[in-house]
């Protein structure tokens, strides 16, 4: 049961990361005039890096970042109430 645990908050973990991480992207790409919802879609989609700014490092940041697991995590938080 402790395993159960101990897993849930690993992942937990990971996606409050993956949050942070994310929302320093988001933050670069509107500082710099982009449509950052539409900008981290097309990353996703192409897996094209310049569809990210290189701006605070958003690229390099973005590039670290398991693409399955941010759909996985998009795709919780967004069916969840």
């Amino acid at each position: 049961m402790n395993e159960q645990t101990m897993e849930f908050s690993v992942t937990r973990d990971k996606e409050s990361e993956l949050k942070k991480t994310l929302t320093v992207i988001y933050d670069a790409l509107k500082e710099k005039g982009y449509n950052p919802i539409n900008q981290i879609v097309g990353y996703i989609l192409s897996e094209d890096p310049t569809y990210i700014t290189t701006y605070n490092n958003a690229r390099s940041l973005i590039r670290h970042i398991d693409r399955d697991e941010l759909l996985q995590a998009m795709v919780k938080n967004y069916l969840q109430d």
